[in-house]
């Protein structure tokens, strides 16, 4: 069974991982962040619970997968069911130098330019992710990681190809 959790800082590499890690082993893969937000202006996240239910669908539906994001609130619900994570930190500069690479994301927007007209809003809070004191910070995916008891790994460079 595999079944892997990537998890990190935005623009870190997580949604490249996972679609290596799918292609590579036949998994099926989760983004995070089409379950976390409500389709609203601005977004908002949705209840956790709501979240959580959709996250069990998945779960109950496959196997073996690989979950991606940011969320440690999310992740720290389904850690115990990961036969693997791995949490990408390949520091701020490099996350900013992904964001801005970025290709569009057209499961999170509508065209490149409104993904490009959040730019300015998504690199100055990469930028914050080590001061920060929430569910995405550092020291949330810190904590994740030192408490899984399963295999983990940190890498903290851009990925290499798996």
């Amino acid at each position: 069974m595999i079944r892997i959790i990537v998890f990190g800082n935005s623009a870190a590499g997580k949604t490249t991982l996972a679609g290596e890690l799918r292609a590579k082993h036949g998994l099926a893969h989760l983004d995070l962040d089409t379950l976390a937000w409500e389709n609203t202006t601005p977004p908002t996240r949705k209840p956790l619970e709501q979240s959580l239910r959709a996250m069990r669908t998945f779960l109950d539906t496959q196997a073996n997968w690989v979950i991606e994001g940011c969320y440690s609130d999310l992740i720290r619900l389904v850690l115990a069911e990961a036969t693997e994570i791995v949490f990408l930190n390949p520091g701020i500069d490099a996350c900013v130098e992904n964001c801005r690479n970025r290709p569009w994301e057209p499961h999170k927007y509508a065209s490149p330019e409104q993904q490009n007209r959040n730019l300015a809003m998504l690199l100055a809070w990469i930028r914050e992710y080590e001061t920060r004191t929430d569910e995405f910070s550092l020291r949330s995916h810190r904590d994740l990681f030192t408490a899984f008891r399963g295999k983990k790994t940190e890498i903290k460079q851009n990925p290499p190809k798996v």
